[in-house]
């Protein structure tokens, strides 16, 4: 008989009851170890509570025994399985199913058979009803210890737990430390000065308890300190206030002060301000992102400056910080090289509106023939119908070649409906074309909100560093420009002979409709291009263009 063997401790802490579950394995071998027929398949040990269910390594023991790697479990008693209804329900119905054919226990005798089980579900039902029993007792300990003045449980960082008197007395190490916090609190000082102060100055080190501890505190870890109302001599415990009866580390008023500074209940809060381009840029040192804040200087003029957000205890990010002024600047150089010459900008939009003429000529084409194809289709299948009704087809035949002719018009049906009435790629793209040209004037006159919006349209990768933006463009962008540059367009624009003997060469329109369909922002790049249309459209008036004569 394959057998599991299951060893729990009460206590998830692993310093306590360790013991308890070697000496359970122990005394499970050994009594397992006379019996011949049973064969000990997997051991399984946890420190986890079993008041409620969610035992993740006994969840996994009972899905081995479903899936039949086993057939019996032993337990040093039945608390150790189960402390909760659903637990103990699912051991019972396992033997009801026979999935499940036998317990061992070595405190108590188990038969499988219903008086069996019906004195195993007693034992479970004890179970739960001492683990209630037990919860409730802690809960009036913990009422009578509070309304005597004494926190229940493991004293806060600055007082140590009095075993012999059951309270909280100070801890001469840590004590006098947390009081001189609180002075550098209400002298002026923030909490990350007193953090720096007690990391390099005293060598703070919170206290070794089991296995955690040792480490300096961390600028949570202060706030935390500064804000908990034990240190003023009142115990908080489940939103109720109780006062305490051990020594306080300040008066409530210096309580009361220290959380005015912290919360800055006493000082009017900055207006909060909108930058720019803050969210969007990351350090090239650090890899955090960038933020900004406005200084004034000793003239009193007030700046911008953008920086990094690396602000944790310990050294700052060394990347210096850049003027907002300086910042546009880069970006409208950036820009600068997306513009397109105009008699170029003119090629391109002619290629353009030729290829776009090209695809609505291919497209209309292409649905005349579809739609001649599934005319066809029909006419067949009226055909396959008047044979079969004059009984040249059988009924097998018949009904094959029904469904590849329905099966093809479907499909031809199919390609009609998604066929395009033109490249949807050429409007984007002629949108993109005039965009790069009219970017630079765009962001010098735009406001903050555009400036981020253009910005968010052409670029991506953005980081700074050594006072350099480093800016990516986005892939259309990048490709209209290299097209711009190109030294064959270059001499197509200047000679006429040239262009039109080496334009043919050049499939522009295949060129950039691939370059947009590569681009993974593609989408969000023709939404932004329209809304940048919609904003600076009214602002910036098209030049008329001249009718020519009749």
């Amino acid at each position: 008989m394959k057998c599991f063997l299951y060893c729990r401790k009460s206590s998830e802490d692993e310093e306590r009851q360790v013991l308890s579950i070697e000496s359970q394995r122990r005394e499970l071998e050994r009594n397992l170890a006379t019996r011949g027929d049973i064969e000990i398949v997997r051991v399984f040990e946890e420190s986890k509570s079993a008041a409620s269910p969610g035992r993740p390594i006994f969840d996994e023991m009972i899905e081995r025994v479903e899936r039949h790697e086993a057939v019996a479990i032993a337990a040093w008693a039945p608390d150790r399985l189960a402390r909760n209804s659903i637990d103990g329900g699912r051991i019972v119905y396992l033997m009801d199913r026979g999935v499940l054919l036998d317990l061992k226990f070595a405190t108590y005798t188990f038969e499988n058979n219903p008086q069996g089980k019906f004195m195993l579900q007693i034992m479970f039902g004890q179970s739960k009803y001492y683990s209630d029993a037990l919860s409730e007792n802690v809960k009036r300990g913990n009422r009578t210890k509070l309304e005597n003045g004494w926190r229940p449980n493991l004293a806060p960082l600055g007082y140590l737990n009095d075993r012999a008197t059951k309270t909280t007395v100070p801890d001469p190490l840590h004590f006098p430390l947390i009081r001189r916090m609180f002075e550098l609190m209400l002298t002026g000082h923030t909490p990350r000065q007193i953090a720096l102060i007690a990391r390099d100055e005293w060598g703070f080190r919170t206290p070794k308890r089991r296995k955690i501890g040792g480490a300096p505190l961390a600028m949570s870890s202060v706030y935390k300190i500064l804000g908990n109302p034990f240190y003023a001599g009142v115990i908080v415990w489940d939103g109720q206030t109780y006062p305490g009866k051990h020594e306080p580390i300040v008066t409530l008023a210096e309580f009361e002060r220290v959380q005015g500074r912290l919360h800055r209940r006493d000082v009017i809060r900055p207006q909060r301000h909108t930058f720019a381009f803050t969210g969007m840029i990351r350090c090239s040192g650090c890899g955090h992102l960038i933020t900004a804040q406005h200084n004034t200087n000793r003239y009193g003029r007030r700046y911008i400056y953008y920086h990094c957000v690396n602000r944790r205890l310990g050294p700052r990010c060394r990347e210096p910080a850049v003027e907002a002024r300086k910042l546009d600047a880069q970006i409208e150089a950036f820009l600068s090289t997306l513009a397109i010459e105009p008699r170029m900008e003119t090629w391109l939009l002619q290629e353009l509106a030729t290829a776009r003429d090209h695809a609505l000529e291919m497209a209309r084409a292409q649905a005349l023939s579809l739609e001649a194809s599934i005319r066809d289709t029909k006419a067949q299948l009226g055909e396959l119908t008047g044979l079969r009704l004059r009984n040249l087809l059988s009924d097998e035949e018949y009904l094959a070649k029904r469904q590849e002719l329905q099966t093809k018009e479907l499909l031809l049906r199919e390609r009609l409906s998604s066929l395009e009435g033109g490249d949807s790629c050429i409007k984007p793209l002629a949108g993109a074309i005039s965009f790069s040209k009219q970017a630079v004037e765009w962001f010098r006159q735009g406001r903050m909100t555009e400036k981020r919006l253009i910005l968010e349209t052409v670029a991506s990768n953005l980081t700074l560093g050594g006072g350099k933006l480093n800016i990516q463009a986005a892939k259309p962008f990048t490709v209209i420009a290299d097209l711009a540059t190109c030294p064959s367009l270059l001499a197509a624009i200047d000679d006429v002979q040239t262009f039109s003997g080496e334009a043919p060469s050049i499939d522009i329109k295949a060129i950039l409709s691939k370059a947009f369909a590569e681009e993974p922002r593609g989408e969000k790049i023709k939404e932004k291009l329209e809304e940048l249309g919609a904003l600076f459209t009214p602002e910036i008036p098209k030049p008329e263009r001249r009718r020519r004569a009749a």
